[in-house]
């Protein structure tokens, strides 16, 4: 016969008197409820003029988002619903539970703290002896923006746009005069309407805005390079060949209009359509970056976020400070997608020594199943001098096997931050505000990674 277990649901019971009773000895709270122990409270936004209820300490409520972010809970209704049900949540929580509206005030205001509690982190590791800091892999990866990409209109779709409600509003206000003067039974009926059509008019005005001061900026930089190209030609002797043809000014003289296929989003102008590749659909998105110590701990030592899909601008930047926190590396491996004269010479002159592919390092896979291209495009020669010196560097064998730590460290950890971890998509709006959320991502799976190196 068989023997069963009796249970109760009437069988009253309490929480624990510590709570630590009910979380295991090697649960991720511990190491998170100690990081931010760490993080000074001059970091965070505090009401000290003492008025209003009491607030919840910042260290509780970053050590909460911490927490949840590295167990894939990202939504501040879905954090304050885990505060009650989630026992791990409720240990760092202290068994107090902030409301939704609270969790989204402390995340919109506290950016420095998560970089405060990033940096502790990386300290702590290196104090610890799990950080080295001397290769790190840089790669990004595209994540979804918090808008639609139906969203982005083109500059001459907006310019159609703006005259049709133009006209729409002109025609509405005649009509709200006409409704007030005959005393009409629902008068704020075209009110809304108007008001509707206003709104949207004054987004898209913006988005143009936008992209002319983007074209006025872009003629700018044509102009001093221009003028740049046309002070060594003058500077030359001999035969000059053809002179620097200058940038086309336009009507008024400020550069031609933007082109007509110049995009802007309206719910998230800073994010952009981006795809990872000719074979993948085009997203609203942010190139979200991450630097990785490659000697082991497989940490994010940085971060950095680009609005353009190519990596090559802001690659420089990105290493570059370092400085100011845990460090400068003394190599960097990045792949193609990086390559770039003037990155590799800012990141040398640094004493940094980039290990940059030049070309697809990748060769051809002796059972691919996609058919074989029917006219191959032939590899582009390379003549640049500093390609041709990076190359040279690359095909020596300790490149070669230094490079090979790339794809097995950086590669893998967007792999954690989107399977493991469920985070696909950003929250926030705005690139200010999505940097300080790609921090936090980054403070939560480096916080994961930790107590996965401390266990072992």
């Amino acid at each position: 016969m068989a023997v069963l277990r009796s249970y109760s649901r009437e069988q009253r019971f309490l929480l624990p008197p510590d709570l630590a009773d009910w979380v295991a000895e090697d649960d991720l709270a511990h190491f998170v409820i100690a990081a931010v122990e760490r993080v000074t409270l001059d970091a965070f936004k505090i009401n000290h003029r003492g008025t209003g209820k009491a607030q919840y300490h910042p260290r509780l409520m970053l050590g909460l988002l911490i927490y949840g972010y590295a167990n894939g809970i990202f939504s501040s209704r879905r954090l304050e619903r885990a505060t009650y049900r989630d026992i791990g949540v409720r240990f760092v929580a202290a068994d107090q539970h902030p409301d939704h509206d609270t969790i989204a005030a402390f995340r919109w205001d506290n950016a420095r703290a998560f970089e405060a509690a990033f940096l502790q982190v990386l300290l702590l590791a290196r104090e610890s002896g799990l950080l080295k800091l001397g290769t790190v892999s840089i790669d990004g990866t595209k994540i979804d923006a918090n808008a639609s990409k139906i969203r982005s209109v083109r500059y001459d779709r907006m310019q159609a746009l703006r005259a049709k409600l133009a006209a729409d509003i002109a025609a509405l206000t005649a009509r709200a005069e006409a409704a007030d003067a005959e005393d009409a039974p629902d008068p704020q009926a075209l009110p809304r309407e108007l008001a509707r059509r206003e709104t949207l008019k004054a987004k898209l005005d913006a988005a143009c805005a936008r992209l002319e001061a983007e074209a006025l900026a872009a003629h700018g930089q044509a102009k001093a390079e221009h003028e740049a190209k046309q002070a060594a030609y003058a500077a030359r002797t001999g035969r000059r060949g053809k002179p620097p043809v200058p940038p086309d000014d336009g009507p008024d003289g400020n550069g031609p209009p933007p082109a007509p296929e110049r995009q802007s989003n309206l719910t998230d102008p800073d994010s952009a359509l981006m795809r990872k590749s000719a074979r993948h659909e085009y997203r609203q998105a942010y190139n979200a970056q991450a630097v990785v110590d490659a000697e082991g701990s497989q940490l994010i030592v940085a971060t950095g976020l680009a609005t353009t899909p190519g990596d090559q601008p802001t690659f420089a930047a990105t290493i570059l400070a370092m400085e100011a926190g845990i460090g400068l590396p003394r190599t960097v491996l990045a792949d193609a997608g990086f390559a770039g004269r003037a990155p590799v010479e800012a990141l040398k002159a640094r004493g940094i020594e980039p290990l940059v592919a030049v070309r697809a390092m990748q060769g051809e896979r002796p059972y691919d199943f996609r058919p074989p291209p029917v006219a191959p495009k032939p590899d582009r020669a390379v003549r640049e001098p500093w390609r041709l010196a990076m190359q040279a560097t690359m095909n020596t064998e300790p490149a070669k096997a230094l490079y090979r730590l790339r794809k097995q460290t950086v590669e893998p950890v967007f792999g954690i931050v989107k399977a493991a971890m469920g985070f696909r998509q950003f929250l926030r709006r705005g690139l200010a505000a999505v940097e300080a959320e790609w921090t936090l991502v980054a403070l939560a799976y480096n916080a994961k990674r930790m107590a996965r190196l401390c266990a072992a």
